[in-house]
């Protein structure tokens, strides 16, 4: 049996995960500590679900009051963003100047810690927010909306996670800095666990297809970031997050 007082230092943990990756108002920890903080990614898919249940939320409430599903899709995505504080956003737009601007490892550092945002990085993230929001008014019905949020918000923090279990960490400072740096293969699987029952609103062929597209993403960004930089930054994390949001979109759509 679990005891109360793990129950405790858990939750402390869990609240820790929101804190770094919402703008949400989490209570102050009376007994912070580092082990915590190392310990607080493997909570990152179950604040996805979070994130992703707040903006199914906000569709559903902005379709019953606008009924134009484009209006809601749009709304939703606002949300995530202030509910996120554009964090993965900005590690996107980061690491499209960082690996476009770039030639040696050490450029593309010292440009992705750059708080400006370029050319690369505008175009950028204005195509990853034109494609999420026509990849969501693409899905059939809101039902299939309100999974593809869930799943995308879930599933893309589970799979930026896994860089922590063979990829080094290449920069030991800046904004983005993940809360961990390595994650045993253990937690990492664990932290899987809040798409266990959302596996109750997707089909088993956009599921095959999206195991599929993440798997060859994750092996080739994982490739590509050895190859340019030796390892992972937290903006190649919020990259990676992005993309495969993106992925589990196209998934359902196929």
């Amino acid at each position: 049996m679990i005891s109360r007082q793990r129950c405790r230092y858990e939750w402390q943990v869990l609240l820790l995960a929101v804190g770094f990756l919402t703008r949400l108002p989490v209570p102050a920890d009376p007994s912070f500590s580092d082990n915590k903080l190392n310990g607080a990614s493997r909570y990152f898919p179950l604040v996805g679900l979070l994130v992703g249940a707040l903006a199914a939320g906000v569709y559903g409430a902005a379709l019953a009051v606008f009924a134009n599903s484009l209006i809601a899709i749009l709304l939703s995505m606002v949300a995530s963003i202030l509910i996120t504080g554009s964090f993965h956003e900005d590690g996107f737009a980061d690491s499209c100047d960082g690996f476009g601007g770039g030639f040696r490892s050490e450029d593309v550092l010292r440009i992705m810690k750059d708080s400006r945002i370029g050319t690369y990085g505008t175009v950028g993230l204005i195509s990853i927010l034109a494609l999420k929001a026509a990849s969501l008014h693409a899905m059939p019905t809101n039902s299939v909306v309100i999974a593809g949020l869930l799943w995308g918000h879930v599933f893309s923090r589970w799979v930026s996670t896994s860089y922590l279990l063979d990829l080094n960490y290449v920069r030991g400072e800046g904004k983005s800095k993940p809360l961990a740096t390595t994650m045993p293969f253990k937690h990492w699987l664990y932290s899987g666990a809040p798409l266990l029952p959302l596996l109750l609103v997707i089909d088993v062929y956009s599921l095959m297809g999206l195991m599929v597209m993440a798997a060859l993403f994750r092996i080739a960004f994982a490739w590509y970031l050895r190859r340019r930089i030796g390892g992972y930054t937290g903006d190649a994390l919020g990259a990676a997050q992005q993309v495969v949001e993106i992925l589990v979109y196209f998934a359902i759509l196929l």
